[in-house]
């Protein structure tokens, strides 16, 4: 009689670490995929600033078609998250030498749908970092319950492993030096 009730509890904490993880899972891909709604958004801006862009200035050229080539690669549906994550640094180091070299465009600046294009990019950019900390927060949560006694006896059992974090890479850490910006 003993047996069976150890084996009912272990039984039933089973299936409640089980439903637990598979509810923090699910809150893992709920806040990876408002990154990507975020993402998206912020993609679908971005020919709409290059035309506004390429309107008023002489900017380099290659420069404008390398964001509209790495937003194509963003967009597209046969790359992998870690694929996404790159391009998505690589194309913000990209706007942000845009936004930064639109100062010596007196006329630009003053454009009423460029401003609102820049006011919406700025919005995007910390709709993004909102949901990079949610995405975090749950990989954290998720990872740590199933590293955690006693869930890291059951993670393996049922095939729950963690989940890297988000992270900057060693280039989004330096620190900006605005002379440097402002001499290109």
């Amino acid at each position: 009689m003993i047996l069976v009730i150890i084996l009912l509890v272990l039984l039933l904490f089973g299936f409640f670490f089980y439903n637990n993880i598979i509810g923090k899972k699910n809150q893992v891909t709920n806040a990876f995929s408002a990154i990507d709604v975020m993402l998206k958004k912020r993609f679908d801006l971005i020919p709409n600033l290059v035309e506004v862009v390429k309107q008023y200035t002489s900017y380099e050229q290659d420069t404008l078609s390398k964001i509209v080539e790495l937003r194509s690669k963003a967009t597209s549906d046969s790359i992998s998250s870690a694929e996404k994550a790159s391009i998505d640094a690589e194309l913000s180091s990209s706007m942000k030498g845009l936004m930064v070299n639109v100062e010596n465009y007196p006329d630009l600046k003053a454009n009423t749908n460029f401003i609102n294009l820049q006011s919406t990019w700025t919005e995007s950019e910390e709709q993004i970092a909102a949901a990079r900390r949610t995405y975090n927060a749950a990989v954290t949560d998720y990872n740590n319950s199933i590293m955690m006694f006693p869930g890291n006896l059951f993670a393996g059992l049922f095939n729950f492993y963690p989940v890297t974090v988000l992270t900057t890479t060693e280039e989004e850490r330096k620190n900006i030096s605005a002379k440097d910006l402002f001499n290109r």
